[in-house]
């Protein structure tokens, strides 16, 4: 059957555009190395039609499919398993921008763009498409999709989901709806794009979207702040969003050990509050509609004010774009820099800012209670309560001996968070990586409604299986 698969697929799409499992390994394996799967084929259609096709080809042969963009994720969700029965159908020749509204102020896109592409596009247009996250250099728009993607500047824009207005998907009988509508009022029905968005491809496969743009700032205003404590940090964080309203785009999180970190594997990168005793920083970007001066103004108001009450211990005003760029390579810099010290466990959580506090102390002193000498590189996106929470092993012990007790250490981290009321997952996703933790976490009815959806819009389990959930409480398949 699978070469009878394999040979239906190459008829459709030719064969320069079909590999099979050897041919496609560069695909197979997932960002972190975690993760490394076998397929029947792995294939490059065209265009929406194509994958349509693709996908009734697979219904008929029984086939499961998997759907990849950039690989940068950090679940497994893009990656298929080792059992060689799957197709991995990869969206990177679905690249086209088709249209460019300025009076709408929107952009549709198919699902293989490159995000920074679509922001460059974007900018050509007299326009901004805020979505900006680490991987954007290689991450695709139908992944940002699939994952709900956040990045620096969801303070002021929101997730992906509040940056679409409208999808392209071809759902698991192999249908094309087009609900490419760039309207931001439309209450006919059921939101369905808001359904799929954030589904990791089990429920329908995104080829393009319908994006909102926004007026490009005329000015931009970046600080790198310090403070004694974490929750000085938050309150400061309230003074900014009362001072800067709308303005404030983005208060990204890092701790000391953090820069520390930065200057060891960063040794040439930029080496801010080299000797500062504090053990928290933010940085805090500003985007102003009006001019320079008028960010400038603002920006020195309010921090100023912020000093006088006690909010912020010191502050690093960048005094152009080069110093300003510089300072954002901290936080860009951060997952690379962990990569190069070796692994850590990464978490991907969300608290309420007003509990963060707590949620950071209380989870500190138990690790350290049942994990002695691990160290945290907590940073992330203070401004939206969603937390990197990564942990690293020892001095005095091993990257491998740390990563056995991933498991019980990740549970109590997760624990914490869900007591915190809380998500174990921000932005990342489920994939494989949290897939046998989320009944822990989430009510039977919670699941329970999620099974049903699934049922209804994949009744063969054919999209993307054992991702986000797999099986029933009673263990009987989907």
């Amino acid at each position: 059957m699978s070469a009878a698969l394999f040979q239906a697929l190459q008829q459709l799409l030719g064969a320069n555009h079909v590999q099979d499992s050897e041919q496609a390994s560069p695909f197979l394996t997932d960002k972190q190395g975690t993760y490394v799967g076998r397929v029947i084929a792995a294939v490059h259609p065209a265009n929406t039609e194509e994958v349509a096709a693709v996908v009734r080809l697979c219904v008929a042969h029984g086939a499961p499919i998997v759907v990849q963009g950039g690989n940068t994720g950090l679940m497994g969700a893009a990656t298929p398993d080792g059992s060689g029965t799957s197709v991995l159908l990869l969206l990177d020749r679905l690249n086209r921008v088709r249209a460019v509204d300025t009076d709408n102020d929107t952009l549709t896109v198919e699902a293989g763009c490159i995000l920074q592409n679509l922001q460059d596009v974007a900018r050509d247009a007299g326009r901004l498409f805020p979505l900006s996250l680490g991987a954007e250099g290689s991450c695709t728009i139908g992944g940002n999709l699939g994952t709900n993607a956040g990045g620096t500047a969801v303070l002021r824009y929101g997730n992906t989901r509040e940056l679409t207005l409208g999808l392209e998907v071809v759902t698991a009988e192999g249908e094309i709806w087009d609900g490419l509508r760039g309207l931001r009022k439309d209450n006919t029905g059921y939101d369905l794009r808001d359904l799929y968005i954030g589904s990791e491809g089990t429920l329908g496969i995104i080829t393009a979207a319908t994006l909102k743009l926004f007026p490009l700032p005329k000015a931009q205003a970046t600080a790198l702040l310090a403070f004694d404590s974490l929750a000085q940090a938050v309150d400061l964080l309230s003074h900014a969003r009362a001072g800067f309203g709308a303005s404030l785009t983005a208060f990204e999180l890092l701790t000391a050990d953090c820069l520390a970190l930065l200057r060891e594997q960063f040794p040439d990168g930029p080496q801010p509050f080299l000797d500062a005793p504090q053990p928290w920083f933010a940085l805090l970007e500003l985007s102003d509609n009006h001019s320079e001066a008028h960010a400038r103004q603002t920006f020195e108001e309010v921090l100023g004010e912020a000093f006088e009450s006690g909010l912020l211990a010191d502050a690093l005003i960048a005094e152009s774009l080069a110093q300003s760029e510089a300072l954002w390579l901290l936080r860009e810099n951060m997952s690379d820099a962990q990569q190069r010290a070796g692994r850590n466990m990464k978490h991907d959580i969300s608290v309420p800012i007003s509990r963060i506090v707590d949620f950071v102390a209380h989870t500190d002193a138990l690790l350290q209670e049942h994990f002695p000498g691990v160290r945290n590189f907590t940073f992330g996106h203070l401004g939206d309560g969603n937390l990197h929470y990564n942990v690293a092993h020892p001095l005095d012990s091993s990257v491998e001996a740390h990563m056995q007790n991933y498991v019980a250490l990740s549970e109590l981290v997760h624990d914490s968070a869900h007591a915190h009321g809380g998500s174990i997952s921000a932005e990342h996703g489920i994939g494989q990586r949290k897939l046998a933790m989320l009944p822990r976490y989430k009510s039977p009815v919670e699941l329970d409604l999620m099974r049903r959806i699934k049922r209804a819009l994949d009744p063969q389990n054919l999209l993307n299986p054992g991702k986000v959930f797999a099986l029933d409480d009673d263990g009987e398949s989907l």
